[in-house]
């Protein structure tokens, strides 16, 4: 029996790959706030790092100036996704683990695929096969188990703030809406695109430190800005991949946003056995796993 995929194998690994950087990332920055950092600190250091070779890697490939020669309409496009679906998304993580906590916030941002399939479906047109939306819904679901696995406090919140981390779900799955479209709109490379998109959030996360006069995030201590830095350099491999993935005739969000969402699932995997010290595995966990796994597969399958 021969199974039809949704998309050409390309496409699946340029969407795995930010999947499993990002899975291991968190590991870096589990090390670094063990090590005296902070979460604003953590997302300054890894924008900052990502920018920056973002920017230096444009310089080594093109002839003129960065991003002379695209039209106001794609820097436009870019540097709002940037604003909306890293800086704000983002701030919205913190408000949300600082509200609900660790395990409840990531339950809910776990709900991203759904804001992204409904978005690329309304706004960009795509089609959904019943495979897709079925693993969609599996993927999210596992998502939640695996973050609700660990327990926590689920007292001293509420509900109504259970509206951070779904603030942030949408905030990211608009995010890569808004790439998907301005990468089939315009003719920006992935490499320009994802560069806008850092430099934007940068400017706005560091505005966002000068305004709450976060002075503490320049003075952790130095090996914490060592593992955040690692995590800068992880991240800016995977976001150039789900900027190429999306660019991809047949990247459609409603395939590479759910794949890449399934990043959670390689934490767990690298976290068992790099934060033994840090972190333990438990029933959940191998409960929200294996849904992932279903949900991807179902994902695949045209």
């Amino acid at each position: 029996m021969t199974v039809d995929l949704s998309a050409p194998l390309v496409v699946y690994a340029l969407a795995l790959v930010p999947a499993v950087l990002w899975g291991f990332s968190p590991i870096l920055s589990k090390r670094g706030m063990a090590s005296g950092g902070a979460a604003l600190q953590a997302a300054l250091v890894v924008v900052a790092v990502d920018s920056l070779l973002y920017v230096l890697a444009l310089a080594f490939v093109q002839n003129g100036p960065p991003f002379a020669d695209l039209s106001t309409e794609a820097l436009g496009i870019f540097l709002l996704a940037g604003v909306v679906g890293t800086a704000l998304g983002r701030l919205s993580t913190f408000a949300g683990v600082d509200r609900v906590g660790a395990s409840v916030n990531s339950a809910g941002i776990s709900a991203r695929p759904l804001f992204a399939t409904v978005l690329a479906v309304a706004w960009l047109g795509e089609q959904v096969s019943l495979f897709t939306v079925s693993g969609v819904v599996v993927l999210v679901v596992g998502l939640a188990v695996l973050a609700l696995a660990r327990g926590g406090d689920l007292a001293g919140w509420e509900p109504w703030e259970l509206l951070f981390p779904v603030a942030a779900a949408a905030l990211f799955g608009v995010g890569n809406v808004l790439r998907r479209y301005g990468l089939q709109l315009t003719a920006t490379t992935p490499l320009e695109a994802v560069a806008l998109n850092e430099l934007a959030a940068l400017a706005v996360l560091g505005g966002y430190a000068l305004a709450r006069n976060r002075r503490d995030v320049l003075r952790a201590p130095a090996r914490s800005y060592a593992f955040f830095a690692g995590s800068g350099v992880v991240t800016a491999v995977a976001l150039l991949s789900l900027f190429t993935a999306l660019q991809h005739p047949e990247g459609r969000v409603v395939i590479v946003d759910p794949l890449t969402a399934s990043a959670p699932l390689f934490t767990s995997v690298f976290s068992y056995f790099l934060l033994k010290d840090l972190e333990r595995v438990t029933r959940g966990v191998v409960a929200g796993a294996a849904l992932i796994v279903v949900g991807a597969a179902l994902v695949t399958v045209a």
